[in-house]
């Protein structure tokens, strides 16, 4: 496989700092960071025993970089990285991976501000692979952004990985390093969220669902989020527009778990554009954030791209062709500066409305993302 899309910025922030790589478990984290080594000699992996003995002993390679995965498992880690950067003078590039948010599993000690970079890594997307077909982007919106599924060319094979890939996140992932009592519970969420793609998530009901209280589901999802395996959009709320405040909506890492198309390729249009805010955000350092857009009378618009809060990009995901969505044309109106776009996962309509609203198929748009 060619080289992922975030090793041009690592090998250029290795020169300055640490770099820290966080994403979903089996993204290519770990096939990034050999593609930037170059071999395994400077690779160590705390989930292996031999690994993990050599780092507690720092009996570490002679290596001119050195990789250090999963080892945010070890509570004293952020010590250990500090201690081994300091004492070194940063002269050794160190480079970090790990299925969960590194900025977040700190388990207190020495702050490592200003030593490191931090970027986030996501499954593949149209512009990655180069996708300009329909087959090939049906494909993806099937099988799924991560390699191996995709890659497989298997709707059997992936099914099989997402349900393997659940019961590792949950029965190993989560389970050691989130104190959580209830996996079994926790494991019916897992499955009850996907049917819930494209709605405003009501953890009251699933409360109700899952007979556990407000707080625990709400830390279930949360924990959820820390390990990259859902995120959650917040509503666009400004006060001329009448916008609601408070309701979140979710989506998944895997769109391939979503049952229905519609609204699994809203998930996949939902991947992509958060892909491509946190790349901007992590290698440029731009003041952006994805949200979505409903107001009190029921108006909704898929996504809105904010930069420094104003809206700066307006999206629409259909599954098929047809007329502009009256919601995206009244945001339109209201922010005319921004950005607006109406995609479509089947259809072949490319045109500019009067209003100065770009209907396009998914695919086309897509592949001018990262």
């Amino acid at each position: 496989m060619k080289s992922r899309y975030l090793v041009p910025q690592v090998e250029k922030d290795l020169k300055r700092k640490m770099v820290f790589v966080g994403g979903p478990r089996q993204v290519g984290k770990t096939t990034l960071a050999l593609q930037v080594a170059g071999n395994r000699r400077g690779y160590l992996n705390w989930d292996v025993p031999e690994h993990r003995e050599r780092i507690l002993k720092r009996e570490l390679p002679a290596a001119p970089l050195l990789v250090f995965d999963e080892i945010h498992k070890y509570r004293s880690w952020r010590n250990y990285l500090k201690g081994l950067y300091d004492a070194g003078g940063g002269e050794t590039p160190i480079l970090v991976t790990g299925s969960a948010r590194l900025d977040y599993y700190r388990f207190g000690g020495d702050s490592l501000q200003g030593r490191y970079h931090y970027l986030r890594l996501h499954p593949l997307s149209v512009a990655e692979l180069g996708m300009s077909g329909a087959g090939d982007f049906l494909d993806l919106l099937r099988l799924g952004g991560f390699p191996e599924p995709f890659l497989d060319r298997s709707e059997v094979e992936a099914r099989r990985w997402s349900r393997e890939y659940r019961t590792r996140l949950i029965r190993e992932d989560l389970a050691g390093i989130e104190r959580i009592q209830d996996l079994g519970n926790l494991e019916l969420l897992t499955l009850r969220l996907p049917d819930l793609v494209g709605s405003p998530l009501s953890i009251n009901a699933l409360r109700e669902d899952l007979g556990a209280s407000h707080r625990t589901v709400s830390r279930w999802i949360e924990a959820l989020e820390r390990l990259y395996a859902v995120f959650r959009l917040p509503p666009f709320g400004a006060p001329r527009i009448r916008a609601v405040r408070k309701e979140q909506k979710h989506y998944h890492f895997d769109w391939s778990l979503i049952p229905q198309e519609p609204q699994r390729f809203e998930n996949l249009v939902a991947s992509h554009l958060l892909k491509w805010v946190h790349f901007q955000v992590d290698t440029l350092g731009r003041d952006l954030e994805l949200r979505y857009f409903r107001d009190v009378d029921g108006r909704e618009v898929d996504f809105v791209v904010t930069e420094g809060r104003k809206p700066v990009l307006l999206v629409e995901a259909k599954s098929s062709d047809g007329p502009v969505d009256p919601s995206l044309r009244y945001l339109k109106r209201r922010f005319p500066d921004a950005e607006a776009f109406q995609i479509h996962a089947r259809g072949t309509r490319d045109a500019m409305t009067p209003e100065g609203i770009r209907l396009q198929p998914a695919v086309e748009y897509l592949r001018g993302l990262v």
